[in-house]
């Protein structure tokens, strides 16, 4: 009886994809990439799929992006060259879908899901997807899952990834998201890889498959590429395509890494979507559809139910004029679970990756850590952000060892914790390897584990200082000009002139 039901399902399955009646109406008008239709108005709705019948006999594929009387508006996925008026335009009535494969891994694809490659046809699974998926039942859903090992030794301390975490990588331009993207991907620690590369330049593409990826990790990921020379709607329906591709593998059971670059090049496609349709702009020009899109895309990742796999999100958000406070890294930031900052500023000092340790967080700490890796993870950050508060003083000469033993140790451990924190791109890191060289980094000296008071005395001997440094008067003069002035505040225990 099992066997019978099993088959009238998959019968079932087959006349639902069978192909339905085809609806024909004409071109009307044309403004910009925007079409004008008449003649379907009954048949379509939003988001459905068209074809437009061009001079030159191409059949140019096009969304319907909303209504304006007895007009649809229609959207076509490439150059609007060669659509003439009263062109014929075709339709289903139904929305984008692709049938996704296991034979896609090692494959790179286009916003169609069609291959660009040159390695031959896909093949097609059973089930078609649409591409516009929707994300689990919030009730249904698994909570977060073991750590992953990302193969980073900062972000496997300080920004641990589990399984089903969304997090996204916040960036400028230059600053190294990309190669942060492609060692995450190499990293381990899932069954398959989806990639999206969405608004990239053209010649980045083959770079990212041959160098920064490289064959071994092409072999368990697919890749989905819109290029910045595509039209916005290309490089949305690609940000989709990769969500619902991870969702295919994520049905198998398997464990799906899903990384975006970049989710600010899909809300920028929105927005000219959206401002075509005719969508007031509200904050900084993005209209409301593009906070409402960004939602229910990233929605679409994270833990499965008990019967799936999880996708486990990494999107990096682009900075505009590194401004990680811009209303769609903001957006996204309240989405997410968790941030990794890139900083320019420590990538002019040449350490990369650039992440900025006090500014990232990853919401599944501190609960994935056990209590001795918190311990290490909690003080190295003490360390880190005692230097960083001290930085300007230090530079300028302006603090003098031993007015406060917590920053000396600081001072002596910030050379050994900014080689910690850099890494080639090549390299790999376990989460067990990471964690026994931050502690035998942290207990080179003997303060990790002491009472606070042998840490002191121990970290700061009395006669022999980490740092010796007196302030020439002139430069003491320097400051305390600088203080009148309201640019700094001298505490008298930290600066004091040399005297005989």
């Amino acid at each position: 009886m099992a066997g019978i039901m099993r088959r009238l399902e998959k019968f079932q399955t087959v006349l639902e994809q069978l192909p339905g009646p085809v609806y024909r109406g004409t071109v009307t008008a044309c403004s910009g990439q925007t079409l004008r239709v008449r003649g379907l108005e009954r048949k379509l709705s939003a988001g459905d799929r068209c074809d437009i019948l061009a001079q030159d006999g191409r059949r140019i594929a096009s969304e319907v992006i909303g209504f304006d009387g007895a007009s649809s508006l229609l959207m076509p996925f490439e150059a609007a060259e060669g659509i003439a008026l009263g062109a014929r335009v075709e339709t289903q009535g139904t929305g984008a879908s692709v049938k996704p494969h296991p034979g896609w891994i090692g494959r790179v694809v286009n916003g169609l899901g069609e291959p660009v490659d040159g390695k031959g046809p896909l093949p097609q699974g059973e089930i078609a997807r649409r591409l516009r998926g929707v994300p689990p039942s919030p009730y249904s859903r698994r909570r977060l899952g073991q750590k992953l090992e990302t193969g980073v030794r900062a972000l496997n301390v300080f920004a641990p990834l589990c399984r089903g975490q969304r997090i996204g990588v916040f960036s400028g331009s230059g600053v190294g998201k990309s190669t942060l993207l492609s060692m995450l991907a190499r990293g381990g620690g899932a069954d398959v890889a989806v990639i999206g590369l969405i608004g990239e330049r053209g010649r980045e593409v083959q770079e990212f498959l041959q160098e920064t990826l490289g064959a071994e990790g092409l072999k368990r990921a697919v890749m989905v590429v819109s290029t910045s020379d595509e039209s916005p709607h290309m490089r949305r329906q690609a940000t989709y395509l990769t969500l619902t591709v991870a969702e295919a593998f994520r049905d198998l059971g398997l464990q799906v890494v899903c990384l975006v670059d970049s989710i600010t090049r899909f809300a920028m496609a929105q927005r000219e979507i959206g401002l075509t349709a005719g969508e007031p702009p509200a904050s900084k020009g993005y209209p409301p559809s593009v906070f409402s899109e960004m939602a229910r895309l990233l929605e679409r990742a994270g833990p499965g139910t008990e019967r799936q796999g999880d996708i486990t999100g990494i999107f990096t958000v682009l900075a505009e004029g590194d401004d990680h406070n811009d209303p769609i890294a903001d957006a996204a930031r309240s989405i997410l679970d968790g941030h990794i900052v890139l900083e320019r500023a420590i990538a002019e000092r040449g350490r990369f990756p650039a992440i900025d340790i006090l500014k990232s967080v990853s919401r599944a700490l501190p609960a994935c850590h056990t209590p001795e890796e918190e311990a290490i993870c909690r003080e190295a950050r003490r360390y880190l952000a005692a230097f960083e508060e001290m930085r300007e003083l230090i530079q300028l000469g302006a603090y003098k060892a031993g007015a406060d033993p917590f920053v000396d140790r600081a001072i002596e451990l910030e050379p050994a914790l900014e080689a910690f924190l850099a890494q080639k791109a090549d390299c790999r890191a376990s989460l067990e390897e990471s964690f026994a060289e931050l502690g035998k980094l942290l207990g080179h000296a003997g303060a990790a584990g002491l009472p606070e008071e042998e840490a002191a005395a121990e970290l700061v001997p009395p006669h022999e200082p980490a740092l010796t440094h007196e302030l020439p008067p002139e430069l003491l003069a320097d400051l305390r000009a600088m203080e009148e002035d309201g640019g700094i505040v001298i505490e008298e225990p930290i600066m004091k002139e040399a005297r005989p």
